[in-house]
């Protein structure tokens, strides 16, 4: 068994949006990362990552990835499948893999998972039960890991394609939305979710789990509150547009008809529309996680979304 290195991070999801802000704020903290990767990527190369081929169905890869590491944080897994067999076997086989090998060469490490607030709703969607059954993986088989679960809330901020076009819609003064004005969500900005990571995976913690950080905003949000907040930014009224439930599962069926042939994971699905009607997901916030430290709110985080959007060129 390989003695692990507490300055040593293993990686899993850092080409991904939320992987490579955690790869940055790992690697601003002088800790080394390994990262599990598919392709070359010539932004984590210059962050000083070392990049390691392979994928989570890669049992050598793995255990080349997680020997001598301090901390396993897994990161990877999939938010659009093209059957619930996909989700299943991404993220919940794919954890199971992963603290398989961690458990053989990196006994005493660390292993955050990150999660999702789906996974404490297994019953809404394919993807919140593979969510949970991840989840359920990693409490099997954690022997000598010390597991800790994040489960965030919906991230959004600079690099993000799945809020784009959320905020795109924004900025151009109307949001499509579901027809559900009592449902409340919480949301994070990328930025504090990564410094947070990165705080714990760097420090001890004795936090339980699992742990569902927020932005800090009393009750949540509606999909008015961020066309009003979006407005009060913009300078201009945003008009929310709110659509049934019905049209929604009518427009998720055809894009599943329609990317069936093609064995590809639909941008709407029907297990989508029912998390989106899921009415309460707000996080369990516990204030002791961020010591005080100021947590960016959606006024300023869409600001700042938009204008790397802009700069990018994506908007």
């Amino acid at each position: 068994m390989a003695e692990v290195d507490p300055e040593l991070v293993a990686l899993t999801g850092a080409t991904g949006f939320l992987g490579r802000h955690l790869a940055g704020r790992l690697r601003a903290r002088g800790l080394r990362v390994r990262a599990l990767v598919r392709r070359d990527d010539p932004g984590l190369d210059a962050l000083g990552v070392e990049l390691l081929r392979g994928d989570l169905g890669n049992e050598a890869a793995l255990e080349a990835l997680v020997t001598g590491a301090g901390t396993v944080l897994h990161g990877a897994g999939l938010v659009r499948a093209s059957s619930p067999a996909e989700f299943e076997a991404a993220n919940a086989r794919g954890t199971a893999r992963l603290a398989d090998a961690a458990r053989r060469r990196a006994a005493g490490a660390r292993f955050v998972l990150i999660s999702s607030l789906a996974a404490r709703e297994p019953t809404v969607s394919p993807y919140a039960r593979s969510k949970h059954r991840a989840e359920e993986e990693l409490a099997r088989r954690a022997g000598e890991l010390r597991p800790l679960v994040l489960r965030p809330p919906a991230l959004y901020g600079p690099g993000d394609r799945a809020t784009l076009p959320i905020l795109a819609q924004l900025a151009r003064g109307f949001l499509v939305a579901p027809r559900a004005p009592a449902n409340r969500f919480s949301l994070l900005f990328v930025d504090d979710l990564a410094e947070l990571v990165a705080e714990l995976v760097a420090e001890p913690h004795a936090f339980a789990g699992p742990i569902e950080p927020d932005d800090g905003t009393p009750g949540g949000y509606r999909w008015r509150d961020l066309a009003e907040r979006a407005g009060e930014r913009t300078g201009r009224r945003v008009r929310l547009v709110e659509l049934p439930k019905s049209v929604l599962r009518a427009a998720a069926l055809v894009a599943e008809l329609g990317a069936r042939p093609w064995g590809k994971a639909p941008p709407l699905d029907r297990g989508k529309v029912a998390e989106l009607f899921h009415p309460d997901w707000r996080a369990a916030d516990d204030g002791r996680l961020w010591r005080g430290r100021q947590r960016t709110t959606f006024t300023e985080g869409f600001a700042r979304t938009l204008a790397w959007y802009r700069r990018e060129g994506w908007l």
